[in-house]
């Protein structure tokens, strides 16, 4: 490849990362905006956010025909193809991020119709949805620097979530057990807590592909031990 032509493939790798980390930011809001309107119990928020889905299901799919292109005109060297690989997973997870979060606005709004009781925890559910959303910010951020060590203190940190997650399970078990009148209002929170989690399993799956992109390794299904070692 002349340099030339190589400039021109290191400003359209340039160009594609923006638009994932336009994505990621995109996508960041619609979580913060879903967690203010679980908080707030806003059903105006909660309509944000839906209406938010349909730019970050286009935006996949631009950053999705840009990658294609690429790929077929440039015919990448195995680092840049994996680069290219690792943008085309974590906009996929980033994607499917904005979903649990479209998924959380409309558990609220559905809570608010069916006059559910505000007397449920929803407000502990407020940590773990500080760590999913910080945990994304990270996941972007180190991508945007391609930084292992950010990436690894993510998968340390996603353990968190889940302890956050099993802890609120019990005590929505409690209340049901409680007050049988609120288990249909426990239930939809008990799918709020789960979507949260899983924001936090997509930035988790973005810090890998981050590891993947800088040291070459799938550490995907890997012991965190193991990953430690990967990544020295």
């Amino acid at each position: 490849m002349d340099k030339h032509i190589s400039s021109q493939f290191d400003a359209e790798l340039t160009g594609v990362s923006s638009r994932v980390l336009e994505l990621g930011g995109l996508v960041e809001s619609q979580t913060r905006q879903a967690v203010y309107a679980l908080a707030q119990f806003s059903s105006e928020v909660a309509d944000q956010v839906v209406a938010t889905e349909k730019q970050v299901n286009s935006l996949e799919v631009e950053i999705d025909a840009e990658l294609a292109s690429i790929i077929a005109r440039r015919q990448p060297t195995a680092r840049d193809l994996r680069l290219l690989m690792a943008i085309s997973k974590i906009t996929g997870n980033l994607e499917r991020a904005g979903d649990e979060a479209d998924r959380i606005a409309r558990m609220v709004k559905l809570i608010l119709e069916q006059g559910s009781p505000r007397n449920l925890p929803a407000s502990e559910l407020r940590v773990a949805a500080d760590l999913a959303t910080g945990l994304l910010r990270k996941a972007l951020d180190a991508f945007a620097r391609l930084d292992v060590s950010t990436a690894l203190v993510i998968l340390k940190e996603d353990d968190l979530i889940d302890a956050e997650f099993n802890g609120f399970m019990r005590k929505l078990v409690t209340y049901m057990m409680e007050d049988p009148r609120t288990i249909s209002a426990s239930l939809d929170l008990l799918f709020v807590a789960k979507a949260i989690e899983r924001i936090g399993d997509h930035a988790k799956n973005i810090a890998e592909f981050v590891i993947y992109v800088v040291k070459g390794a799938d550490v995907r299904h890997t012991a965190l031990t193991e990953i430690e070692k990967a990544v020295q």
